[in-house]
């Protein structure tokens, strides 16, 4: 609210006041319109306990509390939820949960007759809205520039930022679990080039001479909260990824991703119209990118290390790494991203016709970033080596998570490594991109989560790379020079939609050729 004021006027502090006016009257009124004197105290016990753990989060790491933080809040794992506690949350709630608790615990209710309780219900209820409106009246005109200009502001206000929010949320989670999501891309169908594929399959089953149409793996890795501002291949001051840096990678260094959040980012990118023209329910009441491939014959398959797919792979192929419990990667309930290529040998040596394998990784997920990667990658010291990012400089916040983006470089090139192994019986492509971007100390922020129009760059901003086993380019028509020069325009969550049906030959309404990057560098799809 003083942001942009001068502190030396006293109109300043008098708007401040009027601002604190109205936001007591408007909270006591919604109170007294549902309080009564058994309900009371519970409530506020409730509300004041609420309210403490929600002005932890906020100072500790400059989040909002809007719907798509809460259902952040509400989806969340135990595992996750572990790592943002801290000893520094105990003093906090001494001051602002239990000290009011105790002085609301000594508070004496007064009983009144029934028809005098009314009246002075009555009563407060006409003194507060009275009190609302004339603060309004007085301000009005700053108070409406200062909310037309800052509307997410309104997510500050607490409690009333997670009450309007959790309504939202489980307004949303009732309306949509009353029908199933709408399906997409009925229409989708084999082109050409994977017609081949299937056609050479099917050869192999019968034991007859395959065509020379190999099969195709697409892996799709969905980084988490990786951001542009750190990646090496982008000419950061460090060098995180070494590993990539050696091998024929193409690095997209101008990218763009749906949301600030997984919730919001994963079902975005799996569109088919992403942020460009967002509608949130349309994008969660729908079925996905995955589910349009699998109608077209494409063996899909889900493989998670983080907090699941947020609808995206429902009803289809899917296991997480937790459970396959690779020896030696799991601990506490987290298991570290080198368990996402468990089996993957295998995978190669039976690969038929077109295949998608998607691998959502545990990445760079804060606060804990040291806990994100083994002992050997602890290059850059001294590293942040606490949960409560408040007990560490920026500087070892930064190291941490550097040292995380190494060990991401190193899954990436090892994967890519597999891949190529394979490269003479199987055609595989590598995509990776994260979901989101990261603030770490930023003007006072952490993590992410931002409304996406106050979001920092650094939350918004994601790494993208882009590889090719050696025959890929002939089998899939591309000419990889024309793919490094695409790379060096600006790129989008909203082109992976499109980019994975080009790459996949899979034919349907949805496919929007000005949204597919690799379009203008592929030659005509003929079978091989």
């Amino acid at each position: 609210v003083l942001k942009e004021r001068d502190l030396s006027q006293p109109a300043s502090w008098g708007f401040a006041l009027a601002v604190g006016v109205m936001l007591v009257a408007l909270h006591f009124f919604l109170l007294a319109l549902v309080c009564n004197r058994y309900t009371v105290k519970p409530l506020l016990a409730l509300l004041i306990v609420a309210t403490a753990f929600a002005s932890y989060f906020m100072q500790s790491f400059g989040v909002y509390l809007d719907p798509t933080m809460l259902r952040n809040v509400l989806l969340t794992d135990v595992a996750e939820a572990r790592e943002l506690f801290s000893w520094r949350l105990l003093p906090h709630l001494l001051l602002y949960a239990v000290l009011p608790l105790w002085l609301l615990w000594r508070v004496r209710l007064v009983t009144r007759p029934w028809a005098s309780a009314a009246v002075v219900r009555l009563g407060c209820l006409v003194m507060a809205a009275v009190a609302l409106v004339m603060a309004l009246v007085l301000v009005f005109q700053a108070f409406s520039s200062l909310m037309r200009n800052n509307k997410d502001m309104r997510y500050l206000v607490t409690p009333g930022n997670y009450l309007w929010s959790l309504g939202a949320v489980v307004a949303a989670q009732t309306k949509g679990a009353a029908k199933p999501r709408q399906a997409i891309g009925l229409d989708a169908a084999p082109g050409p080039r994977m017609a081949a594929r299937m056609a050479a399959n099917i050869a192999a089953n019968m034991a007859a001479q395959p065509s020379g149409a190999k099969p195709l793996l697409v892996v799709l890795v969905v980084g988490e909260t990786a951001r542009a501002a750190n990646w090496g291949l982008n000419g950061y001051a460090r060098q995180t990824t070494p590993e990539l840096a050696q091998l024929p990678v193409i690095n997209f260094p101008d990218v763009t991703a749906c949301g600030t959040n997984t919730e919001t980012s994963l079902p975005c990118m799996f569109a088919p119209v992403g942020r460009r023209d967002y509608d949130e329910a349309r994008i969660r009441g729908s079925q996905s990118l995955l589910h349009v491939l699998a109608r077209a014959g494409v063996a899909v398959h889900w493989r998670d290390n983080q907090s699941g797919c947020k609808g995206v792979c429902e009803g289809l192929p899917q296991d997480d790494v937790l459970t396959l419990n690779p020896s030696g990667l799991c601990n506490q309930g987290r298991c570290m991203d080198e368990g996402l290529l468990v089996d993957l040998e295998q995978r190669l040596a039976s690969a038929k016709g077109s295949q998608l394998l998607t691998l959502h990784m545990l990445g760079n997920h804060g606060p804990a970033y040291f806990r994100r990667y083994p002992a050997a990658f602890a290059r850059f010291a001294p590293a942040c080596q606490h949960d409560d990012l408040q007990k560490c400089s920026r500087e070892e916040i930064n190291a941490a998570y550097d040292n995380a983006l190494l060990y991401t470089d190193h899954v990436l090139a090892k994967l890519i490594g597999q891949l190529q192994a394979a490269s003479e019986r199987v055609d595989s492509v590598l995509l990776f991109v994260s979901d989101h971007g990261e603030s770490l100390g930023e003007n006072n922020l952490y993590l992410h989560g931002l409304p996406y129009a106050i979001a920092p760059d650094v939350q918004k901003r994601v790494p993208m790379v882009l590889w090719l086993s050696s025959g890929a380019p002939v089998g899939l028509g591309l000419d990889t020079a024309c793919l490094k020069q695409r790379a060096t325009q600006p790129a989008a969550h909203d082109h992976l939609f499109h980019t994975l049906l080009g790459l996949l030959d899979v034919k349907t309404a949805l496919y929007e050729a000005d949204w597919d990057i690799a379009k203008g560098c592929r030659a005509a799809a003929t079978p091989p």
